[in-house]
């Protein structure tokens, strides 16, 4: 008896470890093959075993990369970098200021609003792109920058975990004591709120980041100017050219090296913000 116990805890034990094991591995093979394909030039990309290297080729595909089509790449990766920025950092601000009135104040209409926000956390992002197209052509928007910056702004679900955080977070006694010290609202929102929210809106600005970053059908449905476009709009053009000339011109091998560089910058990002985290994870447990 004691021994088919023993042996049903075994199994309770292993099993978890064994998926967790397989998800892992599930994520970290496309990346495996990324870095390894990034390392060959085109012939071998195309002949050689998949996730085995061959003759190591990463400095010259990125020196070809940075100078294909007039440089073109950098542009698209200042792009990029400056669409993720800008919206990040908007809808973090709008969701902060949205969150914080729904967690603290009272107005009219307000469970009707939170039920709205819950509402749009359900709509697709992609079914929104044609009405949001057609608002921006009557404003003259379309293919520019702002195309796609400000339909990126809008986050319900960044809103709605604000709001959240805030209600468990945030005291509010700590509100009522700022006020009776006749601490205007402004002033209690910017240095006694905000600093109290950050591992919320990290969150916040890495979802958005990373999000606008890997955003595809906007940027295609938005842009018509290959010079305004971001990273995954530019490779798959080159993809899309590499195909139809049957690759004879060698653009597979920069579309990996290029995908390989475009991850980079979230990654650095991710290890830059995670003490944040780390720092808010500490605060509830203090607490």
């Amino acid at each position: 008896m004691t021994s088919g116990g023993a042996g049903t805890a075994t199994v309770k034990t292993w099993l978890p470890h064994l998926l967790m094991g397989a998800g892992i591995l599930y994520f970290l093979v496309p990346l495996l093959w990324v870095v390894i394909a990034a390392t060959k030039s085109q012939p071998d990309l195309l002949d050689s075993p998949a996730l085995w290297f061959a003759e190591f080729n990463l400095v010259a595909n990125i020196e070809q990369l940075f100078s294909e089509d007039g440089g073109v790449y950098g542009g698209w990766l200042v792009n990029t970098a400056l669409y993720a920025g800008l919206s990040a950092l908007g809808a973090t601000a709008l969701a902060a200021a949205a969150g914080y009135g729904l967690a603290r104040f009272s107005f009219m209409g307000k469970r009707l609003f939170e039920t709205a926000l819950l509402g749009m956390i359900m709509v697709p992002a992609t079914a929104l792109v044609l009405p949001t197209y057609l608002i921006l052509s009557e404003l003259d928007l379309v293919n520019t920058m702002w195309a796609i910056v400000l339909p990126s702004l809008l986050s319900p679900f960044g809103a709605y975990l604000v709001r959240v955080y805030v209600d468990e977070s945030v005291p509010v006694e700590l509100i009522d004591a700022a006020r009776m010290d006749r601490a205007g609202e402004l002033r209690i929102f910017w240095q006694i709120v905000l600093p109290m929210m950050r591992p919320a809106l990290v969150t916040v600005f890495l979802f958005t980041l990373v999000a606008t970053w890997n955003n595809y059908f906007l940027p295609l449905v938005m842009l018509s100017d290959a010079d305004l476009y971001p990273l995954t709009v530019g490779l798959t053009t080159w993809f899309n050219t590499a195909q139809q000339d049957a690759g004879n011109r060698m653009l597979f091998n920069l579309v990996v090296t290029g995908s390989l560089l475009a991850i980079v910058p979230l990654i650095v990002a991710f290890v830059l913000l995670q003490r944040f985290w780390r720092s808010g994870a500490a605060a509830g447990a203090v607490k």
